[in-house]
């Protein structure tokens, strides 16, 4: 894994240069947070050429970056990113089908996952964001998930906030630690908590962050592979025996 890191890293340092000298945009596949962790480390060492990070739509967790900047070079590129409707033929028959499901038959394929975003399921119907060279292989190709005949389709004008939701939860805490808000958020203990920390699962807007004791402030997303990921929304007020009611919106 450090080794593939390692290599990702090099890549990164390539697409930055290349955007620097050409005066041209260039983009990474898509990154899941540990490869989203490892470009915040090389920021540092490459070239200002600017970057942004982007998954389809706002709340997405698996990112492309883009490498320059518009008002510097002059004009725009978009994100090659499609999102692909998947929805049953005939929902009467749909199975119940789960994000392995359709991520099982994506990957029986032979599509490379970092071609894909993220999969969000939303009653019947799944939507795929997906890099725009592969869409129309998906179109022709995905017939069907476990045993359910399903239709593709590009899906245009996804309304802000439909795809991924907030659900608001307050909550009681000592301490406003990233350990002690994830233990109480996801019903853990302490100890349970502070093992996802040590063991490289938790991470702070997309950065690696294996201390428990971390701080949050407000707008901090802390995402836990999984359990799941929460916007941190600050500390409401305190109760008479001096805890924290500290505001999260979990992603739902």
């Amino acid at each position: 894994m450090e080794q593939d890191l390692e290599q990702i890293k090099k890549r990164f340092l390539e697409l930055a240069e290349r955007a620097y000298s050409g005066n041209m945009f260039t983009f990474t596949p898509f990154l899941g947070l540990q490869e989203q962790s490892a470009f915040y480390s090389t920021v540092r060492s490459l070239p200002p050429v600017g970057y942004t990070l982007f998954g389809g739509v706002g709340g997405c967790e698996r990112k492309m970056v883009r490498f320059g900047d518009a008002a510097a070079f002059g004009y725009e590129v978009p994100f090659p990113i499609v999102a692909v409707r998947v929805s049953p033929k005939h929902v009467k028959f749909a199975e119940d089908l789960t994000h392995r499901d359709f991520l099982g038959a994506l990957m029986h394929l032979g599509i490379e996952r970092d071609t894909l975003g993220d999969i969000m399921i939303r009653d019947r119907e799944a939507f795929v964001f997906a890099a725009e060279h592969i869409a129309p292989f998906l179109l022709e190709n995905l017939q069907e998930v476990r045993r359910t005949a399903i239709r593709c389709e590009i899906a245009e004008n996804i309304p802000e906030g439909s795809l991924f939701r907030l659900q608001g939860k307050t909550v009681q805490v000592t301490s406003v630690r990233a350990d002690a808000v994830a233990a109480h958020v996801w019903n853990l203990s302490r100890g349970e908590s502070q093992n996802c920390f040590r063991a490289g699962k938790a991470f702070i807007n997309g950065v690696l962050t294996e201390s428990p004791a971390a701080p949050l402030r407000e707008g901090d997303i802390l995402s836990i592979r999984g359990l799941g990921r929460f916007v941190y929304r600050g500390v409401e007020g305190l109760t008479k025996k001096g805890k924290s009611n500290v505001r999260v919106d979990i992603y739902v």
